[in-house]
């Protein structure tokens, strides 16, 4: 018995210890194995020795359960059996994709003694393979990712890797997605930041509709034209309120409007508003805000304001017609201080006895050797700046003679004041054009037209809305019934003895001496003018009504317009070609204006077609009296400069910088002038 329990005792301690040794063996194996493999690793830094890689960088890439199970197994064994360990690793070298393809999973791998652990490392492998050829598709070949230091990092598996780039890929999207919201944002926070500078600027000044102001600017009348916008406004929401029967409502705009109207006044700028004007405005704008919010409807509004402005765009085409014709009638009326210098001279003239009224030098008016001018004018004081300006240009006045032609309310007048006022060494003669005796109806078409019916209806009815040529007042000038103005195309009759003369209109002046023009070679022409033709403007179309077949056979439409005012007339071709006779042709034609309508230019361009030599443009410079933008250069070099159009320069309605070229021929400390209190 006691041997059979000596034998248990024995099978039983054992049988004990195969299993604490195979306990121990489970719970060290994997010890032992990362044991040598952290000691692998230590031992192998002595190879690398060449690459300069340190332990504690080696460490440093330990898992930290190498690092546990290395720190706890030395306290467990000795170094002969840490030794023995590491010998049984040395093949397996470290733990990465190489060493799995180098090696192919080396028998070291065995030391588990499991066939189901080696299974799942070969799988591991495969797993590991794939994954390489994965990294090596998609990064080009780069199968491993070097440091710094040449120590070989692990390559994830292809799940990972998956999930790595659906990371990247949300990543990057979530970035632009941000960088686009942030763009939004901002477009969002500025505009919102627009509207509240803009609702607070309405709230300061009362501001309520599209004429607010979005920068304040510095033009002088911009707070003038604010409250213009309200009492547009005001009246707008007048109407409404009165048709929706908002009596309060209408009542306070009236007020406010009534107020407004007081402060703006006759203001043209800020400067002009009374220092009460911006409670006004405020106040107005609080008001214009209450009837927006009871009474804002944008098909009323809208209707509203269009019919306003059908209303002020009927007034202002009515009021540019009656400016028109103001203007037509300033520009053609006498001012009151050359009308007292016309009187005052005419009751002075005929005070004097006949031999005091006679001029000297009558011998040169005939004389075809000197420079004669014909000059024909009812203007006392335009007349004398012509003569004036002539002469004191003139380099040798002596040779000069001059030709005027007056009516006879002017006609005592323009002798008194040469009497008075000599043109030095010049000679001047002076005529009446109502004492031209062959100048009659039966002679002269254009006076038999003046004295007929259709004329005076044309002239003295022209309210009537069937007046023919009633849309365009400016060929109603009175001018057109003076025989003064039609005197031109009978230089012959009224100078028979002269061969060539200048003519020259009343509103010139003159700036240089002139004697060079009778030298003008004029080829033939009978007529030596300044052409004022453009490139689409100022020739034959505009003058001439191509509409008609004789004006269509006749005439070219692109010919070009030339000017009166300066011209030098051959007075021997003209009696060769008839142009008298020419001129009472068309004169005769155009009884009923059906080829021009009224006027000189006109029957001149077709009486001296073909037959206007050009001269050069710095003989006459014209516009001086109508364009605002002549060339002060051209002023300057013009032998003559011309105030062609309404704003003569003795007008109030003249231009101020052309003013100076006239009025400084006139001598206003002359006594006459100075009495009829005509100054600069």
């Amino acid at each position: 018995m006691a041997n059979k329990r000596v034998i248990q005792r024995k099978r039983a301690s054992g049988s004990v210890f195969a299993v604490a040794i195979l306990v121990s063996f489970s719970i060290l194996a994997p010890l032992l194995f990362f044991v040598g493999r952290g000691l692998y690793i230590t031992t192998s830094t002595t190879s690398f020795d060449e690459q300069d890689i340190s332990s504690s960088s080696i460490k440093q890439d330990l898992d930290w359960r190498e690092k546990l199970a290395l720190r706890n197994v030395k306290s467990l064994f000795s170094r002969e059996v840490i030794d023995v360990i590491k010998a049984s690793t040395n093949d397996l070298g470290p733990l990465s994709l190489d060493s799995f393809r180098k090696n192919n999973l080396s028998a070291s791998w065995k030391f588990v003694g499991h066939d189901t652990e080696v299974d799942r490392i070969s799988s591991s492998a495969k797993a590991n393979e794939i994954a390489a050829e994965i990294v090596q598709k998609t990064s080009k070949g780069k199968e491993r990712d070097s440091s710094d230091d040449g120590h070989y990092q692990f390559i994830d598996t292809p799940a990972k890797l998956a999930r790595r780039q659906l990371r990247e890929k949300k990543r990057e999207k979530r970035a632009a997605d941000l960088v686009k919201q942030d763009d939004a944002v901002n477009v969002k926070l500025e505009n919102a930041a627009i509207e509240r500078s803009k609702s607070v600027d309405s709230a300061v000044l009362g501001k309520y509709n599209i004429w607010r102001r979005e920068n304040e600017n510095e033009n002088s009348d911009s707070t003038v034209r604010l409250v213009r916008d309200q009492i547009i406004m005001a009246r707008v929401y007048l109407s409404i309120a009165t048709m929706k029967n908002q009596t309060n409502l209408a009542r306070e705009l009236q007020n406010r409007l009534k107020e407004s109207q007081h402060t703006l006044g006759d203001a043209t700028s800020d400067s002009d508003l009374s220092r009460s004007a911006p409670e006004k405005i405020k106040a107005m704008g609080q008001v214009l805000s209450k009837a927006k919010e009871k009474l804002y409807d944008c098909k009323l509004v809208t209707g509203k304001l269009r019919a306003m402005l059908q209303t002020a765009d009927e007034q202002v085409r009515s009021l540019k017609k009656q400016s028109t014709f103001l203007s037509q009638l300033a520009a053609k009326t006498i001012p009151n201080g050359i009308h007292c210098l016309s009187m005052r001279l005419t009751i002075d003239y005929y005070l004097l006895s006949p031999e005091e009224r006679k001029f000297p030098k009558s011998e040169n008016l005939e004389n075809p050797k000197l420079y004669h001018y014909a000059l024909f004018s009812d203007n006392v004081l335009a007349a004398s700046v012509v003569v004036n300006s002539a002469i004191m240009n003139a380099k040798e006045p002596e040779k000069h003679v001059f030709h005027l032609v007056s009516d006879k309310l002017n006609f005592g007048a323009m002798n008194m004041w040469f009497l008075l006022n000599p043109p030095g060494k010049a000679t001047i003669h002076i005529e009446n054009v109502d004492e031209f005796r062959w100048l009659n109806s039966s002679y002269c078409p254009v006076l038999r037209q003046l004295e007929s019916a259709a004329m005076k209806e044309y002239y003295f009815k022209s309210d009537h809305a069937t007046t023919a040529g009633s849309s365009n007042l400016k060929y109603r000038n009175p001018k057109y019934l003076s025989m003064l103005n039609h005197l031109r195309f009978y230089l012959p009759q009224v100078y028979p003895k002269l061969d060539k003369i200048l003519f020259l209109d009343d509103d010139i002046v003159v700036q240089k001496d002139l004697t060079g023009l009778w030298s003008v070679d004029l080829h033939g022409k009978v007529n030596g003018a300044v052409e004022t033709c453009g490139e689409s403007f100022h020739r034959f179309d505009k003058y001439l009504n191509f509409s008609n077949p004789h004006i269509a056979r006749n005439f070219d439409p692109n010919a070009c317009g030339w000017a009166y005012g300066m011209n030098v007339f051959d007075l021997k071709e003209w009696k060769k070609k008839d142009i008298t006779g020419i001129y009472h042709k068309w004169q005769n034609m155009n009884e009923d204006r059906v080829l021009w309508k009224l006027g000189t230019l006109p029957p001149g361009l077709m009486t001296f077609y073909k037959l206007t030599y050009p001269l050069d443009k710095s003989w006459h410079v014209l516009g001086l009296g109508y364009n605002p933008s002549v060339d002060n250069r051209d002023i300057e070099n013009a032998a003559v400069i011309h105030y062609n159009g309404n704003m003569k320069p003795w007008l109030e309605l003249a231009m101020r910088k052309y003013r100076s070229y006239w009025s400084k021929y006139i001598k206003f400390d002359h006594p006459y002038i100075r009495d009829c209190k005509l100054s600069e």
